[in-house]
């Protein structure tokens, strides 16, 4: 789960992370008052959508970029008339853009220097992972592929936290001077306390900015969580705002399915993670395109079958849709009987190829064939990928 830059600022100062005083409005009027509020001078206007390179982008309506400096009250209003309602399209969101609903009036900073502070989980150590840059405010994809010198590393023990001794040790690395060090190893202590107490699979604050007058401020962070531990975080799944994430993920996870749009016209529904891509990479391997990532996990039921087989078709790029199953936990013979339901339920419009192995898979396959249905059987998964495509109008 993602949230707002406002969201995540609120969440800062709850652990004590100095960022800018600022507010979010959701008409021009409260843009303008929220300006009177925060002295009326020397803001900020930011658009708040699920993506970065806001500054960069461009709106549909032709107004150039969605993050601008104002010096009044006025001029807040007349940007927030500019913003709210309007598609904002960056280099994250796609042609599609996502619209802006809310932004965020903030007092802007003197920026003198501009850092780049994120705390990650590294899948190599199994723990969390500091990542940092002196060449804040940019791509950071960018610095690491072409100067990967300016990219510091430092991992923190799970079990003893991050450490004073390693606070300073970053404040140094990143060229704070000595004035500094103090209120950047609290930001960074802050930082790292907010990403352990709040479950987060990463906090990224880019940019941390010292201004002109030393201070250490995090200027714009975003937070990424660990859906898994949500339910202790009942305040932060409070935040969720499914305006900004695909209506059809937003159904899956209603039913309890593990769902990810993507734009090709084969539907996969999969029992298993990995199954699942390995799935993916062999309808590529001949020639197809996957419309998406579906795993039903391994104790779907019927019902759940019904919903995913309702989100596949829902997208209309979708030509066919490819069944791959391994029963194990999973019987075959209750996934076939889940197929042949929803089939019927969702008045199946588009060629159907069901790949079955594993536990019951005889009475699985038994069932499908005495269903009246046209379903296109594959004896093993590179029959199913090479039948799916054919069936979708082949190699794109």
């Amino acid at each position: 789960m993602n949230i707002h830059e406002y969201q995540a600022k609120e969440l800062l100062e709850k652990f004590g992370v100095a960022t800018p005083p600022g507010k979010v409005a959701s008409t021009p009027e409260e843009a303008e008052q929220m300006a009177r509020e925060l002295g009326g001078n020397d803001l900020v206007v930011k658009a708040q959508i699920h993506a970065g390179g806001r500054g960069k982008g461009t709106f549909t309506n032709g107004f150039k970029g969605g993050v601008h400096l104002c010096k009044s009250p006025k001029e807040a209003r007349e940007l927030a008339t500019k913003m709210l309602g309007q598609t904002l399209v960056t280099h994250q969101t796609g042609l599609a853009g996502r619209v802006v609903n809310k932004v965020l009036v903030a007092k802007s900073a003197e920026i003198a220097r501009e850092i780049y502070f994120a705390i990650l989980l590294d899948r190599a150590s199994a723990a969390p992972l500091i990542v940092a840059s002196t060449e804040g405010g940019v791509e950071i994809e960018t610095v690491a592929e072409k100067s990967p010198a300016k990219i510091m590393r430092e991992p923190v023990d799970p079990l003893a936290g991050l450490q004073a001794f390693q606070t300073r040790k970053l404040a140094k690395q990143l060229a704070f001077d000595s004035a500094q060090l103090k209120s950047a190893s609290k930001l960074f202590d802050g930082l790292y306390r907010t990403f352990i107490a709040c479950d987060c699979s990463m906090v990224e604050v880019n940019p941390l900015v010292v201004t002109k007058k030393g201070e250490v401020l995090a200027l714009d962070a975003k937070f990424n969580f660990d859906d898994n531990a949500l339910y202790r975080h009942p305040d932060v799944a409070a935040m969720r705002d499914i305006a900004e994430e695909d209506p059809r993920e937003v159904e899956a996870s209603k039913h309890g399915l593990n769902y990810i749009g993507l734009d090709g016209n084969i539907a996969c529904l999969v029992n298993g993670a990995g199954l699942a891509m390995a799935t993916m990479d062999i309808i590529k391997f001949y020639g197809g395109s996957p419309a998406n990532f579906l795993d039903v996990g391994g104790g779907a039921t019927e019902e759940q079958v019904t919903e995913a087989f309702k989100i596949l078709i829902s997208d209309k790029n979708v030509k066919a849709i490819l069944v791959n199953i391994f029963g194990g936990i999973m019987k075959c013979d209750v996934i076939a009987q889940g197929i042949i339901n929803a089939a019927k339920t969702v008045k199946l419009s588009v060629p159907l190829v069901v790949r079955l192995e594993g536990t019951n898979v005889d009475a699985g396959k038994k069932l499908i064939a005495e269903s009246g249905l046209a379903v296109i059987a594959a004896d093993d998964l590179a029959d199913a990928a090479q039948k799916v495509v054919k069936a979708a109008g082949g190699k794109k």
